[in-house]
């Protein structure tokens, strides 16, 4: 990758969004946020993912602000959640077949589908499919959720089932899937889509205030990754500031 800006162990990529869409064909997207930040200091096998990316992207308004503050500014905040419907948006003329897989429910999944397609009044995501809690080490659903991906004829797949859930399971199973040209890890994004999830008001998000908003909406699920790893990320990032930190995995 070019343009590359260090924020711990991890390399993000400075383009904008109109820039990326032109060149996002092939590979690997991750959108760190500071739940990422955190799980990259340990887990080692979430870290090799990282190491394999193509695409990293600042997910975070507080990164992006971050970043600014150690003068080492980025072009763009792209989220996850902004990006699948701008990625839609743009490859409406060409021939891109999404598969989402995700979400917690299969009415919430083809609720999501049903408002993308209906939004763009295209097919663009041709299937979709649920996971079981625990599908993961399912050897069955996941050869059942293999021959699914490959029977849609889908050449992107965009995966929300939760970080490091979702990108491991990208990780593990790509080489399954030799028609997938791209591969999105999306998060909340299927769950926004089928309007489960309000997200927060734009003047939120533009002053990193976004995770308040899902704070709310998931307090138990959310607080330890807002509150207790956000502290201990921003002591990372403090000792990074000071030439003090130090990649775990190196």
């Amino acid at each position: 990758m070019n343009n590359n800006v260090k924020l711990l162990n991890i390399n993000i990529q400075s383009i904008t969004k109109v820039n990326l869409l032109k060149k996002m064909t092939k590979g690997l997207v991750l959108t760190p946020n500071i739940s990422h930040l955190s799980i990259l200091q340990k887990d080692s096998d979430f870290y090799k993912i990282y190491e394999s990316a193509d695409y990293i992207l600042c997910d975070s308004q507080i990164i992006f602000f971050i970043l600014k503050m150690l003068r080492t500014p980025i072009s763009e905040k792209i989220s996850g959640s902004d990006l699948l419907p701008s990625f839609c948006e743009y490859n409406l003329n060409s021939d891109t077949r999404i598969f989402l897989l995700g979400a917690s429910n299969e009415s919430i999944v083809k609720k999501a589908k049903q408002n993308i397609n209906n939004r763009y009044g295209k097919n663009i995501i041709v299937d979709c499919y649920s996971p079981s809690y625990g599908f993961e080490i399912n050897q069955t659903e996941n050869e059942y959720i293999i021959k699914k991906i490959k029977a849609s004829r889908a050449n992107v797949l965009a995966v929300g089932v939760g970080a490091p859930k979702q990108e491991k399971w990208i990780f593990d199973h790509r080489n399954k899937l030799p028609s997938i040209d791209l591969f999105l890890g999306v998060g909340a994004t299927i769950d926004f889509e089928a309007g489960i999830l309000k997200r927060a008001p734009k003047w939120m998000r533009g002053i990193g205030l976004e995770w308040i908003h899902r704070l709310v909406q998931e307090p138990r699920r959310l607080w330890k990754r807002y509150l207790l790893d956000g502290f201990h990320v921003l002591i990372d990032i403090y000792r990074f500031r000071l030439g003090l930190y130090k990649n775990p995995w190196e």
